[in-house]
């Protein structure tokens, strides 16, 4: 399937072929911070399957929870994040910022993550999985994507 996305101003736009590896809510006060709202919502996609169709993005490097670098990939001209890289996570891959899709993508969270910093007024929707902190990928991700992330962990 394509999905087309891009920023605020119509600079920056991108197509990505793939299905996600998982779509996170994250609630950490970093997404918070970043988003501008009570959670981040980001699809873990292989890097391959993104393609900037058009304009220029900077990078701007910021440190995550962990203390280690998070990159952001914005617009070059209205800074709208399109897609970010975390060097605690494989080569390869990005978390694409879902609310840069085009209307109607669909794409609903597999997992809230970080919710020990959850918004007090917000309640997470029953049957989707909701952890403290972060979680065994290997036991919360389909077969498919997690045979994927072991092996770019190898690489």
């Amino acid at each position: 399937m394509m999905r087309k996305g891009g920023c605020a101003c119509g600079a920056a736009r991108y197509e990505w072929s793939g299905k996600p590896l998982i779509v996170h809510a994250c609630h950490c006060t970093d997404c918070q911070r970043l988003s501008g709202s009570a959670f981040g919502l980001n699809a873990w996609v292989k890097q391959s399957e993104v393609t900037l169709s058009s304009g220029s993005l900077r990078r701007v490097v910021v440190k995550g929870g962990s203390g280690k670098d998070h990159i952001i990939h914005a617009c070059e001209v209205c800074g709208t994040q399109l897609w970010g890289q975390y060097t605690t996570a494989p080569s390869g891959s990005l978390f694409l910022r879902i609310g840069t899709l085009d209307a109607g993508h669909g794409l609903r969270p597999d997992a809230h993550i970080f919710t020990r910093s959850k918004q007090s007024w917000l309640d997470l929707p029953p049957g989707v999985p909701a952890f403290p902190e972060f979680y065994n990928p290997k036991k919360v991700w389909s077969a498919e994507s997690f045979a994927w992330l072991a092996a770019q962990s190898k690489e």
